[in-house]
Protein backbone atom coordinates (compact mmCIF):
# COMPACT_ATOMS: atom_id res chain seq x y z
CA UNK A 1 0.00 0.00 0.00
CA UNK A 2 3.07 2.66 -0.87
CA UNK A 3 0.76 4.55 -2.95
CA UNK A 4 -1.72 5.44 0.44
CA UNK A 5 0.37 7.93 2.10
CA UNK A 6 1.86 10.19 -0.85
CA UNK A 7 -1.76 9.93 -2.55
CA UNK A 8 -4.47 10.56 0.55
CA UNK A 9 -1.36 13.51 1.49
CA UNK A 10 -1.76 14.81 -2.02
CA UNK A 11 -5.61 14.24 -1.71
CA UNK A 12 -5.76 16.22 1.84
CA UNK A 13 -3.30 19.02 0.48
CA UNK A 14 -5.42 19.96 -2.66
CA UNK A 15 -8.85 19.39 -0.56
CA UNK A 16 -7.87 21.26 2.45
CA UNK A 17 -4.27 23.21 2.45
CA UNK A 18 -4.01 25.15 -1.08
CA UNK A 19 -4.55 28.31 -1.24
CA UNK A 20 -6.30 28.50 -4.21
CA UNK A 21 -8.25 26.02 -5.63
CA UNK A 22 -6.74 23.67 -8.38
CA UNK A 23 -9.49 21.81 -10.26
CA UNK A 24 -6.67 19.48 -11.86
CA UNK A 25 -4.73 18.45 -8.71
CA UNK A 26 -8.50 17.90 -6.82
CA UNK A 27 -9.86 15.86 -9.82
CA UNK A 28 -6.54 13.90 -9.94
CA UNK A 29 -5.52 13.30 -6.35
CA UNK A 30 -9.46 12.67 -5.28
CA UNK A 31 -9.92 10.01 -7.88
CA UNK A 32 -6.33 8.49 -7.34
CA UNK A 33 -7.55 8.15 -3.35
CA UNK A 34 -10.84 6.62 -4.42
CA UNK A 35 -8.90 4.06 -6.63
CA UNK A 36 -6.85 3.29 -3.56
CA UNK A 37 -9.71 2.56 -1.68
CA UNK A 38 -11.21 0.14 -3.87
CA UNK A 39 -7.50 -1.65 -4.23
CA UNK A 40 -8.16 -1.68 0.00
CA UNK A 41 -11.69 -2.79 -0.63
CA UNK A 42 -10.36 -6.07 -3.02
CA UNK A 43 -7.75 -6.95 -0.63
CA UNK A 44 -9.59 -6.73 2.75
CA UNK A 45 -12.34 -8.67 0.90
CA UNK A 46 -9.98 -11.67 1.15
CA UNK A 47 -8.41 -11.16 4.09
CA UNK A 48 -9.08 -9.96 7.74
CA UNK A 49 -6.12 -7.51 7.55
CA UNK A 50 -3.90 -6.05 4.79
CA UNK A 51 -1.28 -8.93 5.62
CA UNK A 52 -3.45 -11.71 6.80
CA UNK A 53 -2.60 -10.90 10.29
CA UNK A 54 -2.84 -7.20 11.97
CA UNK A 55 1.18 -5.27 10.64
CA UNK A 56 2.81 -2.54 10.51
CA UNK A 57 0.87 -2.19 6.81
CA UNK A 58 -2.51 -1.92 9.11
CA UNK A 59 -0.49 0.49 11.78
CA UNK A 60 0.78 2.64 8.72
CA UNK A 61 -2.12 2.62 6.54
CA UNK A 62 -4.75 3.23 9.37
CA UNK A 63 -4.62 6.73 10.13
CA UNK A 64 -4.60 8.01 6.58
CA UNK A 65 -8.12 6.09 5.99
CA UNK A 66 -8.94 7.66 9.66
CA UNK A 67 -9.17 11.08 7.70
CA UNK A 68 -11.85 9.07 5.25
CA UNK A 69 -14.16 12.15 5.67
CA UNK A 70 -11.22 14.74 4.34
CA UNK A 71 -11.38 12.34 1.24
CA UNK A 72 -14.97 12.76 1.26
CA UNK A 73 -15.59 8.84 0.70
CA UNK A 74 -18.40 7.09 2.81
CA UNK A 75 -16.82 4.39 3.80
CA UNK A 76 -20.16 2.37 3.43
CA UNK A 77 -19.19 2.35 0.38
CA UNK A 78 -16.24 -0.04 0.70
CA UNK A 79 -17.66 -2.21 3.38
CA UNK A 80 -14.61 -4.60 3.86
CA UNK A 81 -12.86 -1.22 4.26
CA UNK A 82 -15.27 -0.03 6.75
CA UNK A 83 -15.08 -3.57 8.54
CA UNK A 84 -11.18 -3.38 8.97
CA UNK A 85 -11.30 0.19 9.76
CA UNK A 86 -13.83 -0.58 12.79
CA UNK A 87 -11.69 -4.07 14.09
CA UNK A 88 -8.98 -1.74 14.20
CA UNK A 89 -10.73 1.43 15.76
CA UNK A 90 -11.76 -0.97 18.62
CA UNK A 91 -8.14 -2.21 19.34
CA UNK A 92 -7.49 -0.79 22.69
CA UNK A 93 -4.02 0.72 21.80
CA UNK A 94 -5.41 2.57 18.83
CA UNK A 95 -8.79 3.69 20.88
CA UNK A 96 -6.32 4.97 23.51
CA UNK A 97 -4.10 6.54 20.49
CA UNK A 98 -7.78 8.35 19.71
CA UNK A 99 -8.39 9.47 22.92
CA UNK A 100 -5.11 11.11 23.07
CA UNK A 101 -5.52 12.94 20.44
CA UNK A 102 -7.37 16.75 21.45
CA UNK A 103 -9.14 16.48 18.44
CA UNK A 104 -9.81 13.57 15.83
CA UNK A 105 -7.67 14.68 12.97
CA UNK A 106 -4.82 16.42 15.16
CA UNK A 107 -1.72 14.77 14.71
CA UNK A 108 -3.53 11.63 14.46
CA UNK A 109 -1.37 9.45 12.46
CA UNK A 110 1.78 10.05 15.18
CA UNK A 111 -0.22 9.79 18.09
CA UNK A 112 -1.74 6.18 16.84
CA UNK A 113 2.08 4.89 14.96
CA UNK A 114 4.13 6.67 18.00
CA UNK A 115 1.89 5.91 20.86
CA UNK A 116 2.47 2.29 21.31
CA UNK A 117 5.88 2.23 19.92
CA UNK A 118 7.57 4.83 22.83
CA UNK A 119 5.47 2.54 25.55
CA UNK A 120 6.84 -0.65 24.13
CA UNK A 121 9.80 -2.58 25.78
CA UNK A 122 12.55 -2.29 23.97
CA UNK A 123 13.45 -5.78 23.35
CA UNK A 124 17.22 -5.85 24.49
CA UNK A 125 16.45 -4.09 27.56
CA UNK A 126 12.87 -4.44 28.73
CA UNK A 127 12.40 -0.77 29.37
CA UNK A 128 10.80 1.56 27.97
CA UNK A 129 12.38 2.91 24.23
CA UNK A 130 12.83 6.25 24.48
Amino acid sequence: MGGVGPMFGQAHHFLRAAKEQVPYGIKRYTEETRRLYGVLQKRLSEAEYLADEYTIADIATFPWVARFEWHKVDLNEFPAVKRWFDLITARPAVARGMAASTWRGSNLASQIILLPLISAPCSATNRPCT
